[in-house]
């Protein structure tokens, strides 16, 4: 099952009407990591007037939010919507609130703390996370020139290459196509192919 998420913490921070607005958006796997990251936000802005927040996990499907003391519904359903929208998992996002003085009305909060968390998405780097293997595919150079096609047709990622007696590739390919990828692999190369299974895991197919 794919899903996305960010690769490390982030935020961004804007004024609206005096009042100051920072969102801030973490990558966490549990609840427990969620509270904390924002306890820790908490505790770097004490003098906030809110720290409105929302995560989504995988993890038992756990989702939540809080207003921290705005009108019910302006603060932490917006930011929630936000994560929902971008179809991010397994994040947190705290929107703090510095009172400007001048009141926005409900509207006008909805709008800032929406706003509060999509900068804060839009300032991370995304990660499309999928279950994939690892493999080893070791070929000798007269079928090397192959295998950058078959590669491509599968998705597959090249993360290394080794020129030695021949040539050895590590990559990654999506759980559900590599089987198909290594039949193919054997076809191209008429058998002359050694592929190894180094390991299953989650990988970003959003990089390279």
């Amino acid at each position: 099952m794919e899903y996305k998420t960010i690769a490390a913490p982030c935020e961004a921070k804007f004024i609206e009407k005096k009042s100051e607005f920072i969102g801030y958006l973490c990558p966490v796997q549990t609840e427990e990591q969620a509270i904390a990251f924002i306890e820790q936000i908490r505790s770097m802005h004490r003098k906030a007037t809110h720290n409105c927040y929302a995560y989504i996990l995988r993890d038992n499907n756990a989702a939540r939010h809080s207003d921290d003391g705005e009108p019910g519904g302006t603060a932490g359903v917006p930011i929630y919507e936000v994560l929902r929208k971008e179809g991010l998992t397994d994040v947190c996002c705290v929107v703090t609130r510095y009172f400007g003085g001048i009141m926005l009305g409900a509207g006008g909060l909805v709008r800032a703390y929406t706003k509060g968390a999509k900068d804060a998405v839009d300032a991370a780097q995304i990660k499309c996370m999928a279950a994939a293997e690892q493999l080893v595919v070791t070929v000798d150079y007269g079928l090397y020139g192959r295998m950058p096609q078959v590669f491509l047709d599968f998705d597959a990622r090249v993360e290394n290459e080794e020129f030695a007696d021949n040539v050895k590739i590590t990559l990654y390919v999506r759980e559900e196509q590599a089987q198909k990828l290594r039949d193919k692999l054997v076809d191209t190369c008429n058998g002359n192919v050694a592929i190894e299974i180094v390991q299953k895991l989650n990988y970003d197919f959003a990089q390279n």
